[in-house]
C-alpha cells in the first residue's frame, strides 16, 4: 500500500480494488535503480556494466542503467528499432555525433543508425537509463554487420554473473515481463 497522505488534496482517496486484469503481472519495483552496489551491474564490455531494470523475452526488449565508473566503450553497433536513453550521471555520448551527454540529458536513437558508444572520464560515473528493442548489431570497421546481440544473450549474460556473485542465476527471472 502507498505511504499514507497527510496535507496532500486526495489523502481522502481510496484505492481500487481491481488493480490487475485478470492475466495481468504485477508491477516491477526496483528502489534505487541507479544503485552503487555494483554486485546487480552485469558486466557488458570490460569497461561498461548494465543493471537490468525490466526485460521482455517475448518483445525482445529490455531497461537498464548502463554504467561505467570511468572512460569506457561498447563497441560500433546500430539497432533495427528505436532506442530511448536518459543520463542520470556522468557524460557520454557517440563519436559519430556532434553532442556529449551530461545528467538530464534525454537521447532518442532512430533505427538503423550506426554509432559508437563511449563514456569519458567524470568526476561521476555514467549511468544511463536505456529502454532497448529488438538487437544490437555489432559492426566492423567499415560499418558492416559483425553479430549480434539480443535480448537472450542479454538474459544468459545476466545468469551467468548472479550466478557467479551469489544472487543466483534465477535472479534475473524477476524482472521478466
Amino acid at each position: 500500500m502507498a505511504e499514507p497522505a497527510t496535507t496532500e488534496f486526495w489523502k481522502e482517496l481510496k484505492p481500487i480494488k481491481k488493480v490487475f486484469q485478470r492475466d495481468a503481472l504485477p508491477e516491477v519495483y526496483l528502489a534505487d535503480a541507479p544503485t552503487g552496489d555494483e554486485r546487480y551491474y552485469v558486466p557488458f564490455t570490460e569497461t561498461v556494466s548494465s543493471r537490468p531494470l525490466w526485460i521482455s523475452p517475448t518483445q525482445n526488449k529490455w531497461c537498464d542503467i548502463l554504467m561505467a565508473k570511468s572512460a569506457g566503450l561498447v563497441n560500433r553497433h546500430y539497432h533495427p528499432h528505436e532506442v530511448f536513453a536518459y543520463t542520470i550521471s556522468g557524460k557520454w555520448g557517440y563519436l559519430e555525433h556532434d553532442w556529449t551527454a551530461t545528467a538530464g540529458d534525454f537521447v532518442y536513437e532512430t533505427p538503423g543508425e550506426g554509432h559508437t558508444l563511449v563514456a569519458y572520464e567524470h568526476e561521476d560515473p555514467m549511468r544511463v537509463f536505456f529502454q532497448v528493442k529488438g538487437p544490437l548489431i555489432w559492426l566492423d570497421e567499415k560499418g558492416e554487420p559483425d553479430g549480434f546481440f539480443d535480448v537472450h544473450n542479454y538474459i544468459e549474460l545476466c545468469r551467468t554473473h548472479y550466478e557467479k556473485i551469489g544472487l543466483g542465476a534465477g535472479y534475473v527471472e524477476k524482472l521478466f515481463r
